[in-house]
């Protein structure tokens, strides 16, 4: 009863079941996905140059030689906002003395600018490696090559949005670089199943989503596409990028961010636009961006046989289902690659489809005992089980939040439960270490 009234309360109840999982939350247990091997080696964050004399202008290159190796670079404000025009210096797989000889004047800015401050730091590595990179990326670059673009997305932003970067452009530390050129891939992903996925698997830094490779991309999983739906998917993801790239560069004022934060206030029905957003709306013809975005939604929601309009609540689930169903695929030896020709390019079929000229469908399954990608040992066959595999061992790290850190990591990775026998077996050292694992 009201108290003073008299009156009854309408009382409105909601069900929902589900496990209930450590943050009391119910629903979709997110947490429970398992990286696939399908995403195996395709998702990597940038480089780190390390030394303000690494990042330099269009003037400061004029100075270097024409052939000197200087490279676009990107961070996330560059994708969210407008692009900074930067260069990279980046000496990747040459020596110092090879640096000296075929590029002096690049060597002397480098000597100049950026050894003084490496000479002070006290990693010994930075200080002998004074003209390359902190962190050169062989996983990136080795995922890039022969390819002629690639998908991006600032690892954290306010809005989930995937975009193409020509190869030439060398992406940041903080930004996340996934080694696929097709649009049907870019569709997916800038779809909103794969947004909710993201914005529930990744977490947030203060207000804003984080977007983690190995926690938002790896486990997701694909969905199965025909030809037909790939194709208008393909040619939707293309639009969109095009349209936005159009109208960023048609217009100095416009930034990725303020296209987007007009689209989601249109998409959520609230049409009092500030004076700044309507000229952003009509400057940035945000109507066409959303009905090209809806269109896409719909496009991928009919690639994964979802065609009773779920919510995004019921998305989760059912990817969260689908991932499951893939790890027990992948257990048997399907492996459903999204890129076969480098993540599998020993494999019979892929050997076929190149000898056709022409590649596996994307999102293929095969059966393959292959190696899944560069660097990663063989699968056993379907019909093996599969032998126990030796661990990589690491050093164990000196402070306690590193210790935890390092088994979380390999906690998360294993497949099932592991003893302090089986932990231990990941590391060495020095000392009674094994007696402090967590």
């Amino acid at each position: 009863e009201c108290e003073g009234k008299g009156e009854g309360l309408d009382v409105e109840l909601a069900e929902c079941s589900g496990g209930i999982h450590a943050d009391l939350a119910s629903g979709a247990n997110v947490a429970s996905a398992r990286p696939l091997r399908a995403s195996g080696g395709l998702s990597t964050a940038g480089v780190i140059p390390h030394g303000a004399g690494m990042v330099v202008t269009p003037e400061d290159s004029a100075r270097f030689e024409p052939d000197a190796p200087i490279k676009p670079y990107r961070n996330g404000k560059d994708l969210t906002d407008r692009p900074r025009g930067v260069l990279v210096i980046d000496c990747y797989g040459l020596s110092a003395e090879q640096v000296r000889q075929r590029y002096p004047r690049l060597y002397q800015w480098l000597l100049d600018r950026v050894k003084p401050e490496r000479d002070a730091n006290r990693d010994k590595d930075l200080r002998e490696k004074w003209w390359l990179h902190r962190r050169n990326n062989d996983d990136l670059r080795r995922a890039l090559q022969g390819l002629p673009r690639y998908i991006a997305t600032a690892m954290v932003a306010k809005h989930r949005v995937f975009q193409f970067l020509e190869a030439s452009i060398l992406p940041d530390q903080k930004l996340v670089a996934i080694a696929l050129d097709d649009g049907y891939s870019l569709g997916v992903l800038s779809s909103r199943v794969h947004v909710a996925w993201s914005l529930a698997t990744g977490g947030t830094l203060e207000d804003r989503p984080v977007y983690s490779k190995s926690l938002c991309f790896d486990p997701f999983p694909f969905p199965v596409a025909t030809p037909a739906q790939q194709a208008r998917i393909r040619d939707l993801a293309e639009q969109i990028d095009a349209h936005r790239k159009r109208m960023l560069a048609a217009h100095d004022e416009l930034t990725l961010t303020g296209l987007y934060n007009v689209l989601q206030k249109v998409g959520a029905g609230d049409t009092a636009l500030t004076a700044k957003e309507k000229l952003i709306h009509e400057k940035g013809l945000v109507a066409v961006l959303k009905q090209l975005h809806d269109e896409l939604d719909a496009a991928v929601l009919d690639a994964y046989g979802w065609h009773d309009h779920p919510s995004d609540e019921q998305i989760l689930e059912r990817l969260v289902a689908l991932n499951a169903e893939r790890v027990a695929e992948e257990a048997s030896g399907t492996i459903r690659w999204l890129r076969p020709a480098f993540q599998a390019p020993s494999s019979e079929k892929a050997e076929k489809g190149a000898e056709k000229g022409a590649w596996l469908e994307f999102g293929e399954a095969v059966n393959s005992n292959q190696a899944p990608f560069p660097n990663q040992a063989p699968f056993p066959p379907a019909s093996l089980p599969a032998p126990a595999r030796a661990p990589t061992q690491q050093q164990w790290p000196s402070s306690l939040p590193d210790q935890l850190a390092a088994v979380a990591r390999i906690l998360a990775e294993s497949p099932s439960a592991q003893t302090e026998a089986q932990l231990a077996a990941n590391f060495t050292g020095k000392g009674r270490w094994k007696s402090r694992l967590p």
